[in-house]
């Protein structure tokens, strides 16, 4: 559904080039495939091997990066870039990425996609040795820890800052002379490697790939952490990979169909979600449609497999500016009036069958209800390609408040009399495991689940303290 409506964010995207005489233009064009992850703001750090610089900005990438500011980055041969949607550390420029660094020894630049469930506690033992933070964004403390890392070499004081680290992320660090990435030991931030001509890429999907004309190579793994530099790559172990956990999400929601990730594909997985939701219940209707954007595939394969017209029976407004995407429950719903509009001349006079990715609060799916039945139709009958999100997501989604989500207190039934539908299903969690086709092993087949089953692939830090034990045993790993 639309993600600044109905609150479900991903928190940002991350992009990265490294050598390549283009690389800030390249990761413009990377940053605009990705732009649906993150609207908030955006940033790319450009490096020619010898100085490294950032340029910021809250805004739309096309804001942003004007020819000015373009001319200025032209110098790169390397880059990494980030679109931002702020959870953890909230908004402001200053939590704009790529977070840049200049030491005496040299520059760091810094992105990072999820959340780091022990930010806080890491922080605040940090700033008890004498740590001064710039941000409120979660992704400076791994900053802090590879500064502190002793005099260990460089790569290794990134192996032990980030076997310190806890949550969901997919890291991008740069310096002069070397890029570097990692992934979570769970795996649930997706990112992948791609090429062009000799230069490498790195991308949060892979339709950045398709945008920037470079070449899908493979995924990174969990645990790992790839060092790109002017002599190719190295592949290590930070961690090994466990539990791994890709979160469900993407493939429901948040990536661009035209996206592979785990070499599944976004729309092909959603198709057939939408088979499986119609495999799961039988309605009598006359019109299938989906909420845009994310909604549409689903719902062609409900229509496929049920045997029922596909209709374009709500149309987004791709018109509305920025102003629309705001916080508060009032121009929320209002913004849905901006965003969409019911086709008339599809649905009046039908049984409808609306198809949605999921309910978050439950005010945005009533009032596309509310519009249908104004458009004419007689029945509105929902069905959502995801389980009921029951609990709150603490690795870089919006929903880390249980009191936001209106299944966790709620029967399908209540939240069926809540959005005024004539009937309310949700695809069950064996049939979406189904769908989506991972050959994972165990219950969650490879996926992070817990937003639908309360089963959290990590500890949940309450509080945390990093004992001198703890520390010493992260350096051992590294040297082992």
């Amino acid at each position: 559904m639309l993600a600044e409506l109905k609150g479900l964010n991903e928190e940002c995207g991350v992009f990265a080039v490294w050598g390549h005489p283009d690389a800030a233009q390249i990761t413009y064009y990377g940053l605009h495939a990705l732009q649906h992850r993150g609207q908030e703001g955006t940033g790319i750090a450009v490096t020619d091997g010898e100085k490294l610089k950032g340029v910021k900005g809250e805004g739309l990438v096309t804001e942003i990066y004007t020819s000015e500011v373009m001319e200025e980055l032209k110098y790169g041969t390397s880059a990494i870039g980030h679109v931002r949607y702020a959870t953890a550390g909230g908004s402001g420029y200053e939590n704009v990425q790529p977070l840049v660094f200049h030491f005496q020894t040299g520059s760091l630049a810094l992105a990072h996609n999820g959340n780091l469930v022990n930010a806080n506690q890491l922080k605040n033992q940090l700033e008890g040795q004498g740590s001064i933070f710039q941000t409120s964004s979660d992704t400076e403390v791994l900053a802090h820890l590879i500064r502190r890392g002793g005099n260990y070499p460089f790569k290794d004081r990134i192996k032990n800052a980030l076997s310190m680290v806890k949550g969901a992320y997919a890291f991008l660090i740069m310096t002069e002379t070397q890029l570097m990435v990692a992934v979570d030991p769970n795996g649930m931030r997706p990112l992948s490697l791609g090429k062009i001509g000799d230069a490498y890429v790195v991308a949060s999907e892979t339709c950045a790939f398709d945008v920037a004309g470079a070449e899908f190579i493979r995924d990174i793994l969990p645990g790992e952490l790839l060092i790109i530099d002017d002599n190719g790559l190295q592949s290590e172990r930070f961690a090994h990979a466990s539990n791994q956990a890709m979160c469900m999400m993407e493939y429901v929601y948040f990536a661009r169909p035209d996206s592979n990730i785990n070499g599944i594909n976004v729309h092909s997985a959603r198709k057939r979600l939408g088979k499986q939701l119609a495999e799961e219940i039988k309605i009598e209707a006359d019109v299938v449609t989906g909420v845009p954007d994310s909604s549409i595939s689903a719902a062609i394969g409900y229509a496929e497999a049920a045997g029922i017209p596909y209709e374009l029976g709500l149309i987004k407004n791709r018109y509305v500016g920025r102003t629309f995407i705001q916080p508060t429950q009032a121009l929320r719903e209002q913004g849905v009036k901006m965003k969409l509009s019911p086709v008339r001349g599809v649905v009046e006079g039908k049984r409808v069958i609306m198809v949605d990715d999921s309910i978050v609060r439950g005010t945005t799916s009533r009032r596309i209800v509310r519009m249908l039945r104004d458009a004419g139709a007689t029945e509105v009958h929902v069905v959502i390609s995801s389980p009921p999100l029951k609990n709150p997501c603490f690795y870089g989604i919006d929903t880390s408040n249980r009191d936001e989500l209106i299944a966790a207190d709620n029967s399908v039934e209540e939240i069926r009399r809540e959005i005024e539908a004539d009937t309310l299903t949700f695809i069950s969690t064996e049939g979406m495991l189904d769908a989506i086709g991972n050959e994972g092993s165990g219950e969650t087949r490879g996926h992070c689940l817990a937003c639908f089953t309360g089963n959290y692939p990590t500890e949940i830090y309450e509080d945390i303290h990093i004992s001198k034990e703890e520390i010493e045993k992260a350096e051992e790993l590294v040297k082992k």
